[in-house]
């Protein structure tokens, strides 16, 4: 185990990448495992291991903040601007930025406009690079850190020259080195094991995700980074459907894949912000993808002869409070009295109705 930390620790290593991805996909074939074999005689050891493979996986907490000092931070007048504009405000809430270093301050600025609507993206991102170009940097598309997906893109670019600062892309080449599913497997099952390992990376490298997924705590947003064993039951609970649609999908049951299938949507996008992420930014789009696979999936059960109907409850909270159930509220972004994001889809099979879950912003 020595030298698995050591390999998974080491900085801009593409082995240490790959080996993440292999351990994942171990991790995931194991709880399948388990749950198919659960009077195996392996099935002790097979906890212990999958405990040990967690905490490889589990990001390392920095003891020491690496700050660079006033005179030699860069970028300083860009954070000054961005924590200062009012129309960010509403999107991202009160919290200022805290990076130290102009490298950690430009993915910090660029992983918060993820949040925020595109086209107010789009206007911070050009004037982030304007700023770095007039500190003597360049934007490089090459020097990027890969988050496994099914698509290549570019999510920000890198920097180079005067800062030396990592951006951050899509890569189809990470999803398929992990080997977590066939590669004759349907469209969907792949989008699903791409949001798998994804979300499995974004949580690694961004503090500020939440998440709100009932069957792991249902009383209120909780915050991953600080809180480690929430992480863990988040990240279990996400394999755990994902096995379940999997199997679904092969029985080929229309309503056994369709419920399965509201599950899965519902732990992808109950990976929150506070405020949640505007509807129309990258995140929100991003989300998006599951759902528009959700309705592929309904649309095959109405095809088949069943009676579904489903629905993303958004709007004023009080038109929609009558299809939803244990909602959580919030008192920052968005409209006060409206749906800040929807967690869980409402659903109606053959007239057995499945309340969706939602945050709202309070009206106060």
């Amino acid at each position: 185990m020595q030298h698995l930390h050591q390999l998974l620790t080491t900085k801009n290593s593409e082995l240490a990448r790959l080996l993440r991805f292999s351990l994942h996909g171990i991790e995931a074939s194991l709880k399948k495992a388990q749950a198919e074999f659960p009077q195996d005689p392996g099935a002790k050891v097979c906890d212990e291991v999958l405990q040990e493979l967690r905490h490889l996986l589990q990001p390392e907490q920095q003891a020491i903040a690496i700050i660079q000092p006033p005179d030699e931070f860069k970028l300083n007048s860009l954070r000054e601007a961005f924590d200062s504009d009012s129309e960010l405000g509403l999107y991202l809430g009160d919290s200022l930025l805290q990076s130290y270093t102009d490298a950690d301050l430009w993915n910090e600025i660029h992983r918060k406009l993820l949040r925020v609507p595109e086209g107010l993206a789009q206007i911070w991102r050009q004037k982030a690079l304007d700023w770095a170009q007039e500190m003597g940097a360049v934007a490089n598309n090459e020097y990027v850190y890969h988050l496994p997906f099914i698509r290549n893109e570019i999510i920000y670019p890198g920097l180079s020259g005067s800062i030396n600062a990592q951006g951050l892309c899509l890569s189809q080449k990470a999803f398929f080195h992990n080997n977590i599913i066939q590669n004759d497997a349907s469209e969907e099952i792949h989008l699903l094991a791409s949001f798998l390992l994804l979300w499995s990376k974004f949580i690694e490298i961004e503090p500020d995700l939440h998440h709100a997924l009932k069957s792991v705590f249902s009383f209120d947003v909780i915050p991953l980074h600080s809180q480690p064993e929430q992480q863990n039951q988040y990240i279990d609970t996400f394999i755990d459907r994902f096995q379940r649609t999997r199997k679904a999908e092969e029985i080929a049951e229309p309503l056994l894949t369709l419920r399965a299938w509201i599950d899965m949507d519902e732990a992808i996008n109950s990976l929150v912000f506070v405020p949640p992420s505007e509807r129309y930014s990258w995140w929100g789009k991003l989300q998006q993808e599951s759902r528009r696979a959700l309705k592929k999936v309904a649309d095959r059960a109405i095809n088949a002869g069943y009676d579904v109907r489903i629905r993303q409850l958004t709007g004023i909270y009080a038109d929609i409070c009558a299809f939803s159930k244990d909602d959580l509220q919030l008192d920052c972004g968005g409209i006060p009295g409206e749906v800040l994001t929807c967690l869980r889809v409402y659903a109606r099979i053959n007239q057995e109705e499945i309340p969706g879950r939602v945050i709202f912003r309070s009206s106060r």
